[in-house]
């Protein structure tokens, strides 16, 4: 399967590339989006130069985010002749691609197949943020339609498949595999034979089922085998003889794939013929974590409504007209609020970042106490990182705040059952996901100030948002220790890390003691909806004492305009001052207006054609903190972030799922590796703060 296509099916797709000019809505991403639900359930497609082809979906194979390949083939056979739709298989001429659209939940190509007809195919990951049934399930749908282009009849014949790549990390691993019918769904089911709980490689999961499901049809034909030999049947015959491979060998032994060939008859002009496929992940066991309990394994949280593999499927399967529908309110809210709050560069942004703020994370657990567990994808394997999170809380904020308090708990009975020995917050929940072991040993990565002030920030704009007093009552002991040492670091944080970790240690860092000083100003307000006023007045004292000892220590008064610097005394620096963005979000009024104006005037002193540097200490930013900035900035600084950092969605030459750290000035991304990363979540940044 990966060999590189034949002289001529290269030459060929090249030309379609040039013939076809296909166009892109809102914008053409670096990679687009195609069934995107979860860590384990993460195929894109690579569009940047550096890796992609463009945005076509014929000629070049998807992949996991990773970049390794995740083999799904699209053939269509239209009066004899065969043409792939998607995939790179060999000696199968590319159909031509006109254009590609993508939604915060669809991503569509529309395909001209020998000027005779049109091939519509919508991958959609469904978000269902308020019904945690339909998002638990680990599935996602490829609906592909069918239209005559040149208003004649056409004999037409579709066929896909996927390949035993999906199963594993390491190529050389045993697939094994079957093919049966539940109800009225056909489906190939495809495991790896030596299961490993709770195991990666390459960040792939090692260990559930992969199903690839179809409506059971009169004129389907299935076939499991080596790609060329199946692959080969349908581009010679238009269908599959129904058998099945019984030779269960590694991945890369003659490409294991599972296809299905759908015989759609005469497509006639005037009307659209159409065929579901359903792609999913199941694990019945989902996480370890160390919880008060002691250790345990968490199931996935669809387990709480069906009773096996098979029932999930079929419900997803059938569900596609109700998903749809859901999906499509979903699209049409994010469209509408994005637009009016920023203008349609921000719903570029917006609706691109949704499924894979969503796809970093998973339900688990029971009915009775379930979570929300996310992966710190790509950075490292962290689970539940309290500063990924907290970048990414925007979206859940926006879209459903329990979501942020599913994410919350977990830490918190973690820490308040003794598994952490350090007085200030926790770090993350286990060195790799999906094992939330913690850290009873108290070596996580320390970020004291960070995580501490996150978790009050965080916890206090749930409640805001949700009106659950009871849930500060629940925590306020843990809350208040965390405060404490807020109180005790804010004014001068010690040298640490902030969530820029990768830009090292850094003593007096005027951005971290910002964010601890409306931190302590968050936890007052948590004391007075308690009614712990004798805290809530020492709270408020202490924060307001150290905010007028930051703006004498925190900004360089004599440039102009006046500007915030990277840490004290260090006149020279700069950086964006993104955690003024919290006194906006909890409306704690602390930080005065001045601030916020000359910020505003600053950022455009600095800023490079993609946007405006992180700061003074290297040339590359992060875009998940840029729209912190812009979500309190004056309208024109406002409008120059979002427009700049459309801009780099549109023409970076990176072809990796939505990174947050690139450079502003040539739009590359450096040497570290950052993509598909949660923090993108922070797109929402205007939408979460309170009307």
């Amino acid at each position: 399967m990966h060999p590189l296509p034949c002289l001529g099916a290269l030459v060929g797709s090249l030309l379609n590339f040039v013939a076809a000019q296909s166009t892109f809505s809102p914008a053409r991403p670096p990679s687009l989006p195609l069934a995107v639900k979860s860590p384990y359930l993460s195929t894109w497609f690579p569009a940047g130069s550096n890796g992609g082809n463009g945005g076509y979906l014929p000629g070049q194979w998807p992949s996991f985010y990773t970049g390794q390949i995740t083999g799904w083939t699209g053939l269509i056979r239209v009066d004899g002749n065969t043409f792939t739709w998607m995939g790179a298989p060999r000696d199968i001429d590319t159909a031509n691609q006109t254009t590609f659209e993508y939604t915060s939940t669809r991503s569509i190509f529309t395909i001209e197949v020998d000027d005779k007809v049109s091939l519509k195919a919508t991958f959609l990951s469904p978000l269902t943020p308020t019904d945690l049934k339909r998002q638990s399930l680990i599935f996602s749908y490829l609906h592909v339609e069918v239209s005559s282009l040149d208003g004649s009849d056409h004999d037409v014949q579709l066929y896909s498949d996927i390949s035993a790549e999906w199963v594993s990390g390491d190529l050389g691993a045993v697939a094994q595999w079957e093919f049966e019918t539940t109800g009225d769904v056909q489906y190939h089911r495809v495991w790896k034979q030596n299961q490993q709980m709770f195991s990666e490689v390459r960040d792939r999961a090692e260990w559930g089922n992969i199903y690839y499901a179809t409506d059971a049809m009169e004129g389907l034909t299935h076939q499991s085998g080596a790609d060329s030999d199946v692959r080969g049947r349908f581009a010679t015959s238009g269908t599959l003889d129904n058998s099945a491979d019984e030779d269960y060998r590694a991945i890369s032994s003659d490409w294991p794939v599972f296809g299905y060939a759908v015989d759609l008859g005469s497509v006639v002009s005037g009307a659209t013929t159409s065929n579901l496929f359903t792609i999913g992940l199941c694990q019945e066991e989902a996480i370890q974590f160390l919880g008060k309990d002691g250790l345990s394994t968490l199931p996935s949280f669809w387990k709480s409504y069906f009773d096996d593999d098979l029932a999930a499927l079929s419900f997803f399967h059938k569900d596609y007209s109700e998903s749809s529908r859901l999906s499509l309110e979903l699209d049409e809210k994010i469209a509408a609020d994005s637009v009016n709050a920023a203008g349609e560069d921000y719903l570029t942004l917006t609706s691109l970042a949704a499924r894979q703020a969503f796809g970093a994370t998973q339900l688990v657990g029971t009915e009775d106490k379930h979570f929300l567990f996310l992966k710190e994808i790509s950075s490292n394997g962290n689970t539940q990182t309290v500063d990924v999170i907290y970048p990414a809380s925007p979206i859940f904020y926006y879209l459903n705040p329990e979501l942020v308090r599913l994410m919350l708990d977990p830490h918190f009975e973690n820490q308040e059952s003794g598994h952490y020995p350090n007085k200030f917050a926790i770090h993350d929940l286990g060195t790799h996901y999906p094992n939330a072991t913690g850290h009873p040993d108290g070596n996580d990565e320390h970020m004291p100030l960070e995580e501490c002030g996150n978790n009050i920030i965080m916890v206090l704009t749930y409640a805001q948002r949700s009106g659950n007093t009871e849930y500060l009552k629940q925590h306020y002991p843990i809350l208040r220790q965390w405060a404490d040492y807020l109180a005790l670091d804010s004014l001068y944080p010690a040298e640490q890390l902030s969530t820029d970790d990768f830009a090292g240690h850094l003593a007096n860092q005027t951005n971290l003691a910002i964010k601890g000083i409306i931190g302590l100003e968050a936890m007052s307000l948590i004391s007075r909806l308690v009614g712990e006023d004798a805290d809530a007045q020492n709270f408020t004292d202490i924060a307001h004492e150290y905010m007028d000892k930051w703006m004498e220590l925190g900004i360089n008064h004599n440039d102009e305009p006046p500007h915030s610097i990277l840490n004290y005394n260090n006149w020279t620096t700069h950086g964006l001052l993104y955690n003024l963005y919290n006194d906006r979000l909890l409306s704690t009024n602390l930080v005065p207006q001045s601030v916020y104006d000359q910020q505003s005037q600053f950022y455009p002193t600095i800023a490079q054609p993609y946007g405006v540097p992180l700061d003074t200490r290297q040339s590359y930013t992060k875009s998940d903190w840029e729209v912190f900035c812009a979500a309190i900035a004056s309208d024109e600084t406002r409008d120059m972030f979002v427009s700049a950092l459309a801009r780099w969605v549109n023409e970076t030459p990176s072809s990796r799922p939505f990174t947050d750290l690139y450079e502003p000035r040539t739009g590359m991304q450096p040497g570290i590796d950052f993509k598909a990363r949660p923090v993108m979540g922070g797109m929402f940044a205007l939408l979460a703060l309170p009307e």
